[in-house]
């Protein structure tokens, strides 16, 4: 989770993507717990892997993510964009035993066994245009043969999520080592991809997890989509999204939203599917499919696809909006 999340700017400017909020909880925390749900086992260590510049207050909250699973938590740095070959190699005193690794600009919703017999599992999911995406290609057994990117001719429709389970990830450092130390590259970077197609040559099980839900966090309006499809799962699972002190005064809230701590809504219409977070003030307004970060003061506003970020003023008539921190327009 090195990468300063260009594509979502103004927000990443001053939050490291995977720390921004969908649904109310950050990315990050969202994906651990997830994954940590499928897996169905203790989870001795989490590892991330960031940019040294997120600074302190930053690895302080990844580690506690960890803590709360009950696991270490530990902090890499990748300050070169070389690739997730090279990422997964800066946290290389970690790879031992059974692990997982992901990419964190990715939400799921998964229910499947894991298949710890073999010696990796690779999520994917079911897509319209396997085009677009790098897909597995699969034996008459169902195990992965093949890993292809952006296939010209059709050879699947399950494309890779970015999350891989490995029974022994030694033997993946041990492959990785090989791609660095032989100067491997594809697109300017090392590539995991060259990793698993070495274990792949030596007869090494590959099988698909097949996830129900793959949610992108990349620009500004997926994550808003994303934060709605997510209020959607939750409320579904009967989860409690408004916070019991918010202030309610000549107020609609249509489900599902997400509402923190300390909200004050007067004359305003909020939902479906917003996120707002804790502190927040919100006047003469109707909100639908948006997303408001924490303290930030809304008025006299009608928003729709809209992203706000942490302290912001904001007084108008835009519509669709992406604003980060500490921004003013009155």
């Amino acid at each position: 989770m090195a990468g300063r999340g260009s594509r979502l700017r103004p927000h990443t400017l001053t939050v490291p993507k995977p720390l921004i909020p969908v649904a109310g909880k950050p990315i990050v925390h969202r994906l651990v717990e997830d994954i940590a749900g499928v897996l169905n086992q203790d989870i001795d260590e989490v590892a991330f892997i960031i940019h040294e510049s997120f600074g302190k207050e930053v690895e302080k909250e990844l580690i506690q993510i960890a803590e709360k699973l009950g696991a270490k938590g530990t902090i890499y740095y990748q300050n070169e964009a070389l690739g997730t070959g090279h990422a997964i190699m800066c946290a290389k005193d970690s790879l031992s035993g059974p692990a997982v690794i992901a990419y964190a600009d990715t939400l799921i919703r998964a229910d499947f066994d894991l298949d710890t017999t073999a010696d990796s599992v690779i999520w994917v999911k079911q897509v319209d245009k396997p085009e677009a995406f790098g897909v597995v290609n699969l034996n008459s057994n169902g195990e992965i043969i093949e890993l292809v990117e952006k296939p010209k001719e059709f050879v699947s429709d399950l494309a890779v999520i970015g999350i891989y389970y490995f029974k022994d990830i030694a033997i993946l450092k041990n492959e990785l080592q090989s791609v660095l130390d032989n100067n491997i590259i594809h697109g300017g970077e090392y590539q995991i991809n060259d990793g698993i197609k070495q274990m792949m040559q030596k007869g090494m099980k590959f099988v698909p997890g097949k996830v129900d839900e793959w949610m992108d966090c990349g620009n500004k309006d997926v994550t808003v989509e994303t934060n709605g499809r997510m209020l959607h799962f939750l409320n579904q699972d009967g989860e409690n999204l408004v916070s019991k002190n918010v202030k309610i005064d000549n107020s609609t809230i249509i489900p599902p939203c997400y509402i923190g701590e300390n909200v004050e809504l007067i004359n305003a219409q909020i939902g479906p599917n917003v996120s707002i977070g804790n502190g927040c003030k919100v006047s003469n307004s109707i909100i639908k499919n948006s997303l408001i970060q924490t303290h930030s003061v809304i008025k006299n506003a009608t928003l729709d696809n809209a992203m706000i970020g942490n302290h912001v003023i904001f007084d108008g008539s835009f519509k669709s909006i992406s604003i980060g921190d500490y921004s003013v327009l009155e």
